[in-house]
């Protein structure tokens, strides 16, 4: 009768063990775990933190407040916002929410929001909101993106100087050199036309190098700026990251990628796996927000 109430115990026991879920982990550039306390107090080091995030993981979304809030304290409130998901040519409607001239409508009616923005940005703009921080909106206005992907990088050329403004200055270099591009080339496969492919990939350039220039442009000595951009835009030490350094390689920028993964332990994945400075992994299934 004892040996059955231990089995049953013990039965129990790795049920409930069975049943612990695992949330996500960061890990080092090494592969070794990183407690999220040790990771704000070595982001807080860097000039320039670039969040690379699954646009629809909602795990993601609320990392990237949480680490904000909490390198924000680290930083005695020395931060500047910035992101992918806000358009140059929309800034004064973001500052204008910024400062309580505009309310959450007028700013949904007046700049182009991302459909999940109320979900997955609009807490990020209002901590910068409530703690008066900088917000600053770096991507291109996506027709001039549209439009280099349809007619070539030199069709922007004929813009005028105040669309030009929008947009990083001309002529951008396009380079099969930058990490993510080559894979984007082989996207496309082999049978493509060159001039397309070249043209889309002069696309993805606009916006990393648009999305640099303004980081550039805002970032303050002393302050960490942190930006929150698709993953795409930041791994493998590409996109803007990338351009950034081509422009300034002084700068110290960390990178944090993010991967899923279908192991309960979040492991390390065994391949497709390029670490950068720190790395998110986060679980397959988790909630998406579209």
């Amino acid at each position: 009768m004892k040996n059955i109430f231990i089995a049953l115990l013990l039965a129990g026991f790795c049920s409930l063990k069975a049943q612990e879920l695992k949330a996500y982990q960061f890990y080092d550039k090494k592969g070794k775990e990183i407690k999220t306390e040790k990771l704000v107090k070595e982001l807080a080091d860097y000039d320039v933190v670039f969040f690379g995030e699954n646009h629809n993981s909602s795990i993601n979304h609320w990392l990237q407040l949480k680490i904000t809030e909490a390198l924000f304290a680290k930083k005695n409130g020395q931060l500047i916002l910035g992101a992918e998901m806000f358009e140059r040519d929309n800034q004064a409607q973001l500052d204008q929410y910024l400062n309580g001239k505009f309310d959450a409508k007028t700013l949904k009616d007046s700049a182009r929001l991302w459909n999940n923005y109320a979900t997955d940005y609009k807490p990020l703009v209002d901590f910068a909101k409530d703690k008066k921080l900088s917000f600053i909106a770096t991507n291109i206005p996506r027709r001039y993106a549209s439009q280099t992907a349809k007619e070539g990088l030199e069709s922007l050329n004929k813009l005028t100087e105040k669309e030009k403004a929008y947009i990083a200055q001309l002529p951008i270099k396009v380079t099969l050199d930058t990490p993510g591009y080559p894979e984007m080339k082989k996207m496309m496969g082999d049978h493509a036309e060159g001039t397309k492919v070249m043209n889309f990939i002069s696309a993805q350039a606009t916006k990393d190098a648009t999305m640099a220039e303004s980081i550039l442009k805002n970032y303050q000595a002393g302050k960490t700026f942190i930006h929150y951009n698709g993953n795409y835009h930041s791994k493998e030490f590409g996109g803007i990251y990338w351009y950034i350094k081509q422009k300034n390689p002084n700068l110290k920028m960390a990178v944090i990628s993010v991967f899923e993964s279908e192991d309960p332990e979040l492991k390390v994945p065994a391949k497709d796996y390029i670490p950068t400075d720190f790395n998110l992994i986060i679980p397959g299934d988790m909630t998406k927000t579209f």
